[in-house]
């Protein structure tokens, strides 16, 4: 079987590496783009809509000289109209790539173990492992190298702060996690990517986390699916706002990163996203950057 990427720890830091020279790389000298997807398919199902992540992907399918195959979610209605396993095998037939964004994790390993193409997460509940390679790749860019450099996750321990921890593990990136009390990154995620060699901290104390940090991320407290929690969310993050001064407890050359979309004064100050110190917008381009490379990889794994 075809291995996919569900998350990162599907790969190991080698294959990591190489992704990210090849997305560095081809973003330099797109001439020299691999056509490797002439002639073939990649599915992209949504069941969650998403500005970057279609688009992203669809252009990076069209630049590999593929066609992008976009599909709404009352296009197949998952396990209501057709089981899981019988969406995924029909669309093996026709493509080399399924990529799917998803509310369960579950339905993606579903989806792995019915076909014999990658599988590719393009968010779920669990993880999302596109983002975090394009945000290993704004750190390269900015930093020449991530390994021992530092990231704090300040925010909702979510699938984005645990797809950053296998971040950390395949790239020797160090990573510390801040979070209100209920809201902290799943210890089984930790405890894996400790298992994969990730140095991953737990803090309670933003101000602790940030301090001396190369990069300072968050994420929006109330994501897609969360909204009848919102209230409840506002208040417990009541102070977890990254603004200026939280900033300044980082390295010097700090950057903010953010993998959108934001809420002005919630989660970050327009100030801090907004400034100079932010590289959201460099996340934002390096999502079609990392997710080709991704895709050239997957197709060209032995």
């Amino acid at each position: 079987m075809t291995p996919g990427c569900l998350e990162l720890d599907d790969l190991d830091p080698t294959r990591v590496t190489r992704i990210l020279e090849h997305a560095q790389h081809w973003k330099e000298q797109p001439s020299t783009l691999p056509r490797v997807l002439e002639g073939f398919g990649v599915a992209a199902l949504f069941q969650k809509p998403s500005a970057r992540t279609r688009s992203s992907v669809e252009m990076a399918v069209a630049t590999l000289g593929g066609h992008p195959i976009y599909i709404r979610p009352e296009e197949v209605d998952l396990d209501v109209r057709e089981p899981v396993e019988d969406v995924a095998r029909t669309l093996a037939s026709y493509v080399r790539i399924i990529s799917a964004r998803v509310f369960s994790h579950h339905t993606l390993e579903r989806m792995a173990a019915a076909v014999d193409v990658p599988v590719v997460n393009l968010l779920s509940d669990a993880g999302h492992p596109v983002q975090a390679l394009a945000d290993l790749l704004t750190l390269r860019e900015r930093f020449g190298s991530v390994e021992g450099r530092r990231l704090a996750y300040v925010g909702d321990g979510n699938n984005v702060a645990a797809s950053l921890a296998f971040a950390a593990a395949m790239s020797g990136l160090e990573l510390v996690v801040a979070s209100p009390p209920g809201y902290e990154l799943d210890q089984q995620v930790v405890d894996r990517a400790r298992n994969l060699g990730a140095v991953v901290d737990l803090v309670s104390d933003p101000y602790d986390a940030v301090r001396g940090a190369d990069a300072v991320y968050t994420d929006t407290w109330t994501s897609m699916g969360q909204e009848q929690e919102r209230e409840l969310r506002l208040r417990a993050f009541d102070g977890w706002t990254i603004d200026a001064a939280l900033m300044k407890l980082g390295a010097p050359d700090a950057v903010f990163m953010h993998c959108l979309p934001a809420h002005r004064g919630e989660e970050v100050a327009a100030e801090v996203i907004d400034g100079p110190q932010s590289v959201v917008w460099e996340q934002t381009e390096n999502r079609m950057h990392s997710v080709r490379a991704l895709f050239v990889e997957l197709v060209e794994a032995p």
